[in-house]
């Protein structure tokens, strides 16, 4: 699935559109391997992440992609991972998985209905700023995020005075979104 030029629609309608294609790949995902994931130590969920932002800036700056994996795939996995990270970081880590699938995707909607809500609140005091910015720009600052969180993982989750993990994985969430709406126009991808 992908969505197309989400650019002329105001912020809330598109980052609506992009957390049900978001939503759409967790469930059938769900479908396949059920809540395997639940196993996932923070540590394993932030690393899975990082791969893939990582690949994403490589893409960028490279002038061949070998695999045939648009951008946008895995901008929502950034997305539905981070979701995951918070579900985990509130339920904990489980032995085996412990959910089923309507038990995951209620906690998965929240979750999304919650970096809405933070999105529109920053949006609102940022006033669009995410419009202004490049594709590879948003990449850049998930990774920067992404180094935060495993320094704020490797200091055992104490930090002196910066945000926590929780907060950081949410700012993904919605980096992530945006670049989605600004991959559904094409002239907007650098």
């Amino acid at each position: 699935m992908t969505l197309h030029n989400l650019q002329g629609i105001d912020t809330t309608s598109a980052f609506g559109r992009v957390l049900a294609w978001c939503r759409d790949v967790f469930t059938a995902k769900l479908g396949d391997y059920g809540p395997s994931w639940r196993i996932l130590r923070l540590s394993s969920l932030t690393d899975q992440i990082f791969i893939k932002a990582n690949r994403l800036r490589s893409l960028q700056m490279k002038s061949i992609q070998l695999v045939d994996e648009p951008q946008e795939d895995a901008f929502v996995a950034i997305a539905n991972y981070s979701a995951m990270a918070i579900i985990q970081i509130r339920h904990g880590v489980a032995e085996m998985p412990d959910m089923d699938v309507q038990s995951a995707i209620a906690a998965y909607n929240a979750v999304m209905q919650e970096a809405l809500a933070l999105m529109t609140r920053k949006n609102h005091d940022y006033d669009e700023a995410w419009r202004s910015m490049r594709v590879s720009s948003i990449t850049d600052i998930i990774l920067m995020k992404l180094l935060r969180i495993k320094q704020i993982e490797d200091n055992m989750g104490q930090t002196s005075v910066s945000e926590g993990v929780e907060s950081n994985y949410f700012d993904i969430i919605n980096y992530a979104v945006f670049a989605l709406i600004h991959l559904s126009d094409v002239d907007k991808t650098q």
